[in-house]
């Protein structure tokens, strides 16, 4: 069962948030808006280093320890690539920001690219973006040291990115670890409704229009959009976050079966009653999910 301040919070996200995705027409407005992402907040730039640089045409920020070598002794990943969600359409927000600090306190450096949105940018400008930024960070760190992260959206990009890594010439990174990630932008599976009803946050009618602008004239199956129809053979170790009450649920179930069966090994983290993202609200299961992940980077 649902904490109680998990219970709590559904009616305030169904209020405020499951609107924003209820019709396509809204959807449609949230596409013509202007994309402002949020900053690194001042408590973030006071405790750690920030940098900031270009890279391909767009921004990217290194979140790092300000003492040199202040990494955890004995930590396996020392660096993570992770990426915002936001349904390909929304840029990074302060709960991004807050998560990321998490992780930059446990003292991995956090490479934050903030890839272009839908509908000006498509998945074919991000796959080039990521590439980029993964050889930037191999200078100062082997493979075997870094984990590719991402919630919502950028779950399922950084799966993505990971199918493509060998177009790349590129290593696989020590880990995987995806929270809520949005791995078929199709939304066909019939057990989407069920899960969609009890969801306070995401509705199927508005991502579909998010979706299409992204995936830019692809089909939405594409492995590129969609990568529970991608590769699995050979991909890394892999943690996936989820909630019983997460649109993406069923999907995720799809991707964990799809994965072990390419012999991948696999660890499904599921709260029961669990909304969106849920590891970055402040709920008893979130933070016993960033605890987790924390663990799982020293492992």
């Amino acid at each position: 069962m649902a904490s109680l301040p998990m219970q709590l919070l559904a009616p305030y996200l169904r209020l405020t948030r499951k609107p924003l995705t209820a019709t396509a027409e809204r959807a449609e407005a949230r596409l013509a808006r202007r994309k402002r992402a949020a900053l690194p907040p001042r408590s973030l730039l006071r405790k750690f280093r920030v940098e900031q640089r270009s890279v391909a045409g767009f921004s990217c920020y290194s979140v790092l320890p300000r003492a040199e070598g202040s990494s955890v002794p004995g930590t396996a990943v020392q660096a993570v690539l992770y990426l915002h969600g936001g349904s390909y359409i929304s840029p990074i927000s302060a709960w991004h920001w807050r998560f990321i600090a998490r992780l930059a306190a446990a003292g991995h450096r956090v490479e934050v690219p903030l890839y272009g949105l839908a509908p000006e940018s498509s998945h074919r400008d991000a796959s080039g973006l990521l590439a980029a930024v993964y050889r930037n960070l191999l200078e100062d760190f082997d493979s075997q040291d870094v984990a590719f992260m991402g919630d919502s959206a950028g779950g399922g990009l950084a799966l993505a990115f990971a199918q493509q890594l060998a177009e790349y010439s590129l290593p696989l990174p020590r880990r995987l670890v995806l929270l809520s990630p949005w791995v078929d932008v199709a939304m066909e599976n019939p057990e989407l409704a069920a899960v969609e009803a009890v969801d306070p946050w995401l509705s199927r009618a508005g991502l579909r229009v998010a979706a299409r602008a992204w995936a830019s004239g692809d089909p939405l199956a594409d492995p590129r959009v969609s990568p529970v129809n991608g590769t699995m053979s050979g991909l890394p170790p892999t943690d996936v976050f989820v909630g019983t009450h997460d649109l993406p649920y069923p999907d995720v179930l799809r991707l964990e079966s799809r994965m072990r069966s390419a012999g991948i090994p696999v660890s499904l983290h599921i709260a029961d009653g669990g909304v969106h993202v849920y590891p970055l609200l402040p709920v008893p299961e979130g933070r016993a999910a960033r605890k987790k992940i924390l663990e799982l980077l020293r492992s």
